[in-house]
């Protein structure tokens, strides 16, 4: 009997550990598709689009190299501003490293970044974004871009 309560509890920890990297991979696949829409977006020349995914909070916070931004609107505004025309803003290509899921609605993802313009020249640099579930919807809630 207590062998039979053993085997159990084994295949238990199986089923629910087979159950929860299924709901992780689906979640990291939702966010990875997000992030492809943001690509969309910024190649067609939508900030607003691409910045459809923040979360639309002054307490979001946007780290870069030369300072840290709170709010949307005003990392709305920083975006417009540092990327003025469709040369600007190139073409983007993010290329996640390393997805991270903790809890169901806490994740991270760490990787590069990569903007082609027209006339050939290449800019990137890695960023780390901190996603939250809020309100039923994945939004980057803290990006670090350098």
């Amino acid at each position: 009997m207590k062998l039979l309560r053993i085997l159990f509890f084994i295949l238990s920890i199986q089923l629910f550990d087979s159950v929860y990297s299924q709901n992780n991979s689906k979640i990291i696949s939702e966010i990875q598709q997000i992030m492809k829409l943001q690509e969309k977006a910024w190649n067609d020349f939508d900030i607003d689009g691409f910045m459809k995914y923040y979360w639309n909070n002054d307490s979001l916070m946007f780290i870069g190299n030369k300072s840290i931004t709170y709010g949307w609107k005003q990392t709305l505004a920083n975006y417009k501003k540092n990327y003025s025309s469709k040369e600007l803003m190139g073409v983007l290509a993010f290329t996640n490293i390393k997805c991270e899921l903790f809890s169901k609605d806490v994740a991270t993802v760490v990787g590069k970044w990569q903007i082609t313009r027209p006339d050939a020249t290449q800019v990137g640099g890695h960023y780390s974004l901190l996603w939250k579930k809020i309100d039923g919807k994945w939004v980057i809630v803290r990006d670090h871009t350098s």
